[in-house]
């Protein structure tokens, strides 16, 4: 059998509907989020929620929420970008890349992204990578429910260490190993029928 042109390979595997960034529908004005890498390598990242428009007029409303240091950027993206593109491609939609400037995020993943973001921005460097690992231990549903509780009071850029993002921080990024406990050796054997004697009930 001659080999597949790319063309029929394409319509092989169509994707399910056109995207930009990772997973934004193509529509006009999508609610969404944008992830803002500035050119160079120390200048922070800021994720803003864009509320999309609304039909009070078109101009989307936007909200910044927050501002990510660089070094702590630069640890999560990789893993961030695998995880968000692996569920992508399970849906049959085009992959992701960061770039400098504006990337625009499906708002589901978008919650989620802020919700690492907000438990990173104010965390010792040496403990990001385990809130990333516990970050990537939780389900979408999860993340998605923290950071509905999280933007209701402390949703800002402003409101670091306050709240439910000082309960962030504590949950992913300061979670202690766990450890096995030796348990000790009671100080005396009290038998049964020890026990029953002091009873009143046994009493005569």
């Amino acid at each position: 059998m001659a080999n597949q042109s790319p063309k029929t390979r394409t319509k092989a595997n169509p994707l399910a509907h056109a995207t930009q960034g990772f997973g934004v529908p193509l529509t006009a004005a999508p609610h969404h989020f944008v992830v803002s890498i500035p050119r160079g390598n120390t200048q922070p990242v800021q994720i803003i929620e864009d509320l999309g428009m609304h039909t009070a007029g078109d101009d989307s409303e936007l909200l910044d929420r927050v501002v990510l240091p660089r070094p702590a950027w630069t640890e999560i993206a990789n893993p961030v970008k695998r995880m968000f593109n692996e569920r992508l491609k399970a849906h049959q939609l085009k992959p992701g890349q960061w770039k400098v400037g504006e990337n625009r995020i499906d708002r589901l993943m978008g919650k989620e992204l802020c919700v690492l973001a907000w438990a990173i921005e104010d965390l010792a460097e040496e403990k990001v990578g385990a809130a990333l690992r516990n970050w990537l231990a939780l389900r979408p549903e999860e993340r998605w429910w923290l950071f509905g509780m999280t933007a209701a009071t402390v949703g800002g850029p402003d409101d670091k260490g306050r709240g439910w993002r000082m309960a962030l921080k504590y949950a992913l990024g300061d979670t202690p190993q766990p450890t096995i406990r030796e348990p000790r050796k009671a100080d005396h054997q009290v038998t049964n029928d020890k026990i029953y004697e002091n009873l009143p009930l046994f009493q005569s």
